[in-house]
């Protein structure tokens, strides 16, 4: 690479330089910034895809599952093995393996439910407004987390249970209504069934198998 005597360059030449070295460490800098957003680009890409495809397979192994624990369900019905005629869940178990279906029967709301819950916001939004404290009030906190949605989108019932004793609290028509509104809504009763997994490690001990993707 050549070197240029500065000292035998004019004023002009001097700014040229400067700007001529100015622009190609600006062109490098272009060149590193789209080489950076194109493999930031493709990682997302890649992680999304397979995000997706686990998800999917996901799905299709909780669904095969739910219709071949049915079927071994009437299998036991019919062979006797039920302890009751009620009875919703059953293990099964082996030399290392251990699977248990657990199912109940849960409250839950209709459709006036999501029509309550809008008014408690819209409610519970004025009423931090007119707080000292802000949406740091203890009152409202507890308020706002007791209408959080489930991953399968539901409200929870022992949740808004709680709610219910924060009447006094409030000590408003308006609250009190919203309130008998969602007492009004739940009336809706739905089986859920959820599955455990459990395996024997070289210790002789059995310890939980939990498909959750953080506890893998």
């Amino acid at each position: 690479m050549s070197t240029v005597d500065l000292t035998k360059l004019t004023a002009a030449e001097k700014a040229q330089l400067v700007n001529e070295l100015l622009a190609e460490q600006k062109q490098e800098e272009g060149r590193r910034k789209e080489a950076y957003e194109a493999l930031r680009a493709d990682f997302m890409y890649r992680i999304k895809d397979a995000v997706h495809r686990y998800l999917e397979e996901g799905r299709q192994f909780k669904k095969w599952l739910r219709d071949e624990a049915e079927s071994f369900f009437y299998i036991l019905k019919e062979y006797g093995k039920l302890k009751r005629d009620e009875q919703m869940g059953y293990t099964l178990q082996d030399d290392d393996f251990k699977f248990q279906v657990k199912g109940g029967r849960v409250k839950g709301f209709d459709e006036r439910a999501d029509i309550a819950e809008k008014r408690l916001v819209e409610f519970l939004t004025a009423y931090v407004k007119n707080s000292e404290k802000g949406e740091k009030d203890p009152i409202y906190k507890l308020a706002m987390m007791m209408i959080q949605r489930n991953e399968e989108g539901d409200l929870d019932y022992k949740s808004i249970s709680r709610l219910y004793e924060l009447e006094a609290d409030f000590n408003s028509s308006e609250y009190s209504e919203i309130m008998q509104l969602f007492r009004e809504s739940n009336v809706v009763e739905r089986t859920v069934i959820n599955f455990y997994f459990e395996e024997k490690n070289n210790y002789n001990v059995w310890h939980k198998i939990e498909p959750s993707f953080n506890r893998m």
